[in-house]
């Protein structure tokens, strides 16, 4: 069958009723495949099994001096060869399509859910699990979905070879028709502890990788403050936890491999042993001895992949649960069904802290808990799922934009109207134009946009390292992460990029804190220019910032406790003043309570 090109358009939408379930879907969602893959493996390994049929009657046709029979034995030996040499190319074709095929759809849909959640999605699951379930158990999946075609196909293999050898010796088609599944069956008792034992790599291997990323993820950090070493031995010990447990794993894995030899070699030795021992008394012929060895020496083959699935079987079913419990995570406890009514003139309001951004004004945010400010950034996105253990927040706490719930609107709608630019933005690799190229609304220009957040160093930047350009900042390649530039910079083209987007409601949380003082004075003159006449929520502790906003809010405990201009703020408000001058004060900022905290 041709090729499908990949990725696919749709990924589909899975059963996560059970990990099964979803390996079930799996398996649906390619019938074709499973069906293609299924006939190869019927014609390739029914090819093989006839093949001690003409074997044997060669030779009983040389034992009779029968020459004309050896020929024909010989070109119907070789047509059976011929046959399953093509069924073997189509079927290894084939079932690394379908492998490939699961394992791309299964990443798909990892993608997507990260897509859909977006940066909640690390308040739920730890980042070295969904790196572990889009890489390692992906391929475990494709695995297991690929082998269920060659595990169907040696079963009616198997059925059909039992119903010949019945038809030539009753008693050994007996033995050779329930041998089989017992042989088939010793295997399982190792399955429970075996998949228990991999359980615990996988677990363990996820905790290590996610210490990976993040010791990566800081690696300029901790070179700085000389940490490197105490992030190393800690990774020396989490990975000698995998090794352990990969080992304790592999011996229970090395005792089924070892079985799925010695098992069904003892069976054919047992069978061919009887089959002689009929021979030699004349009660079969040397061809019919020959044919019966042959058609049971083959059933070691589906014994063989028998004894692969349920391996597979076992490390699928906890890839698959992994997997199901990401792609299991929801938004909401409800369906979006609402619909946002012109966005750029509505208030954006929380419930939970009392907060409200005026239509068309800057509103800036003053908290004197800098986590408890990222927290609230996210949250005014509408989209941050609760926390692993959660229940969801009741609707009347959901941050509202005109009246509607944000959880109520569908992700696209609500991502297109309010835009969160997180604290630490992340640059992709690529060129400039590239980097900018997101959905917008027109109204800005790139060049505006970069003007703005004061980005003309960066430009420079860009070229000097980008000899290939043409000095044209467009064409300037930005490594991976930005990790070329400096933090100012990478922050100043990120806000470039939010600003350059012209969301009906932006929400920036502390957008300068890596610039100078010049720089910032600057770029907030910048922001209010660029978002006049929308609405933008800024959080943060910078008076220059916070001169330039129409209204500010004081954010104590969880909660709104004053409003006015910055300057009004200054002379009325101790807790501001402290806060935003980083002054001593009597009354010092307390730490949001827990219960606002999980909240939000």
């Amino acid at each position: 069958m041709p090729l499908k090109p990949l990725p696919l358009p749709d990924p589909g939408s899975p059963d996560l009723s059970s990990p099964l379930a979803f390996l079930r879907w799996l398996q649906r969602s390619q019938r074709r495949g499973q069906v293609l893959s299924t006939c190869w493996a019927l014609l390739e390994m029914g090819c093989r099994a006839a093949l001690p049929l003409p074997l044997g009657q060669g030779v009983q046709a040389a034992v009779d001096g029968d020459a004309a029979g050896i020929w024909r034995a010989g070109a119907f030996a070789l047509a059976l060869s011929a046959v399953a040499a093509g069924g073997t190319v189509l079927l290894h074709r084939q079932a690394v399509w379908n492998w490939i095929t699961a394992a791309t759809q299964v990443r798909q849909l990892v993608a997507r859910q990260a897509s859909r959640l977006g940066a909640g999605l690390s308040r739920r699951i730890a980042t070295g699990e969904i790196v572990a379930v889009g890489s390692g158990d992906v391929e475990k999946i494709g695995w297991y979905v690929e082998l269920v075609a060659r595990v169907r196909a040696a079963v009616l293999v198997w059925l059909g070879v039992s119903a010949v050898v019945l038809t030539v010796q009753p008693l050994l088609g007996l033995v050779v028709l329930l041998g089989v599944p017992v042989l088939a069956g010793s295997v399982w008792p190792l399955l429970g502890p075996f998949e228990k034992r991999y359980a615990e790599q996988r677990a363990l291997g996820g905790k290590a990788t996610e210490l990976a990323a993040d010791t990566v993820a800081g690696l300029r950090v901790l070179r700085g403050i000389g940490g490197e070493e105490l992030f190393l031995a800690r990774y020396r010990a989490a990975s000698q936890k995998v090794r352990a447990a990969a080992v304790r794993a592999t011996r229970l894995s090395s005792l089924m491999q070892a079985q799925q030899v010695l098992l069904p070699g003892l069976f054919v030795v047992g069978v061919t042993w009887y089959g002689a021992h009929l021979a030699a008394t004349g009660q079969i012929g040397i061809g019919t001895l020959v044919s019966v060895y042959g058609a049971t020496a083959f059933l070691a083959a589906p014994l063989r992949i028998l004894g692969e699935a349920a391996h597979a079987w076992s490390v699928a079913r906890v890839s698959a649960g992994r997997a199901t419990r990401v792609l299991a995570l929801t938004r909401t406890s409800g369906t979006p069904d609402a619909a946002l009514a012109r966005p750029e003139r509505a208030d954006l309001h929380d419930p939970l802290t009392g907060l409200t951004a005026r239509a068309g004004e800057l509103t800036a945010v003053v908290c004197g808990d800098p986590d408890f400010a990222g927290e609230l950034a996210e949250r005014l996105g509408g989209h941050v799922p609760p926390a692993e253990g959660e229940a969801p927040a009741p609707e009347q706490h959901a941050v509202r934009l005109g009246g509607t719930p944000l959880d109520a609107v569908p992700l696209a709608e609500a991502r297109a109207a309010v835009l969160v630019h997180d604290k630490e933005p992340v640059l992709l690799s690529g060129t400039l134009a590239e980097l900018l190229d997101v959905p917008a609304s027109g109204r800005i220009e790139p060049a505006e946009a970069l003007a703005a957040a004061r980005a003309e160093d960066v430009l420079d930047a860009l070229v000097d390292g980008s000899p290939d350009c043409g000095g044209d900042p467009m064409r300037a390649v930005i490594t991976e992460r930005g990790r070329s530039l400096s933090g100012g910079q990478r922050q100043r083209l990120a806000l470039a990029r939010s600003l350059f987007a012209d969301p009906p409601v932006l929400v920036l949380d502390e957008p300068t804190s890596a610039v100078d003082a010049h720089t910032e004075s600057r770029i907030a003159a910048g922001l209010r220019r660029s978002r006049a006449g929308r609405t933008t929520v800024v959080l943060a502790t910078s008076p220059l910032l916070l001169d330039q906003a129409d209204r500010v809010l004081l954010v104590h405990q969880g909660r709104v406790t004053a409003a006015g201009t910055h300057r009004e703020l200054l002379h009325r408000e101790p807790l501001y003043r402290a806060v935003v001058t980083r002054e001593e004060d009597p009354a010092p900022v307390a730490a949001v309570p827990a219960s606002v905290r999980e909240a939000v």
